[in-house]
């Protein structure tokens, strides 16, 4: 099948954002398995794995609508380097996103392709519990203050 120009241009996109979102994500991973804050990294690692699985998603969508996924895109990283820097800069990451996919959800209906722009809903719904998890953490920390919440993302 072959899909709109726009449409896999807009997917594209969106890939690069993931990839460069499992970058992101892997590296705070490490950071924070590193200073001993293994609760921390096993958060951040599922949300890198997630982020892998709808690039997964959006390459097969791109491979069905005729066109070639690029994996070689990636935007700017932004490591934190101190825990609230990385949640923030996650956080801004999948605000981004959000918007993101939600004008890409726009475009899908436009174009009557409601299978592409299903599957873009439910990446957007990942999306929306990622942004959850990561306001939380940083209420958390508001609310505990960081000495005590990290002390609580020790194993």
């Amino acid at each position: 099948m072959q899909g709109s120009p726009k449409l896999i241009d807009t997917l594209n996109a969106l890939l690069a954002d993931e990839l460069t979102s499992i970058n992101q994500y892997i590296v705070h991973a490490e950071m924070c398995e590193d200073w001993g804050f293994g609760k921390l990294h096993d958060g951040f690692q599922k949300r890198s794995i997630d982020e892998m699985k709808h690039a997964e998603k959006l390459i097969g969508r791109i491979l069905f609508l005729g066109g070639i996924p690029i994996v070689s895109n990636l935007n700017k990283i932004h490591i934190g380097d101190v825990v609230p820097k990385q949640i923030e800069n996650d956080r801004v990451a999948e605000e981004r996103a959000i918007k993101s996919y939600n004008e890409a959800i726009v475009l899908a209906g436009e174009l009557l392709d409601y299978a592409t722009r299903d599957i873009l809903v439910q990446i957007l719904n990942d999306e929306d519990r990622h942004i959850d998890e990561l306001e939380e953490l940083l209420d958390q920390i508001d609310q505990m203050t960081l000495p005590m919440f990290l002390s609580t993302q020790v194993e």
